[in-house]
């Protein structure tokens, strides 16, 4: 119980220095940068996973930031200003794809502890072999859920405000999937 309040003053405390840094933005362009400060890496790493390409992520993650930046005085905060930026990141990412008429695979890398034994890496190596292939079997609608989870870091309000749906019903579609993605990988080893 402790635990979940301390989560939640720690959102709240994140939530109300946004503002303060959105406010400050509005006033004065270059507090932008604050801003761009935070949610950077994560519009990074969540663009670097769709494409599985260094150079494509970089230059998407800087459109996004571009368009935001060109579109921040429009911009009325109601909600998670995250939401808003993925919105923007997803639509560069579709602009890209468009352009280059060419779809990237899923990428998850296996990351391996130099102290893990042969057999024990050989067996991770598979695992992750095998949930790389049931994810890249998933619908794009899926595949975004995981992405924009586990890749892009957002909580499930910032999930439900970007993609316009109920906060439940989007925690309920992703732990649907993360259960159906390990009773079939359960299945896969048990056989």
């Amino acid at each position: 119980m402790n635990n979940s309040i301390t989560h939640d003053s720690s959102k709240l405390l994140q939530q109300e220095e946004e503002d303060r840094w959105i406010m400050e933005a509005k006033a004065n362009p270059e507090a932008f940068a604050k801003l761009y400060d935070r949610y950077a890496p994560n519009i990074y790493r969540y663009l670097l996973s769709r494409l599985g390409n260094v150079a494509g992520a970089q230059d998407i993650t800087s459109l996004t930031f571009l368009r935001a930046f060109e579109m921040f005085p429009r911009y009325r905060h109601q909600g998670y200003f995250s939401a808003w930026l993925f919105a923007i990141a997803r639509s560069k990412y579709v602009d890209y794809l468009r352009k280059a008429q060419n779809r990237y695979e899923t990428s998850v890398e296996c990351i391996q502890d130099p102290q893990e034994d042969l057999l024990q890496g050989v067996i991770r190596s598979e695992r992750m072999a095998e949930l790389k292939r049931l994810i890249c079997k998933l619908s794009e609608e899926e595949q975004e859920l995981l992405h924009l989870r586990f890749v892009a870091n957002l909580s499930f309000a910032e999930m439900a405000s970007l993609l316009e749906r109920n906060e439940d019903a989007v925690k309920k579609t992703l732990y649907r999937l993360l259960a159906r993605l390990q009773s079939q990988l359960e299945d896969q080893y048990a056989a």
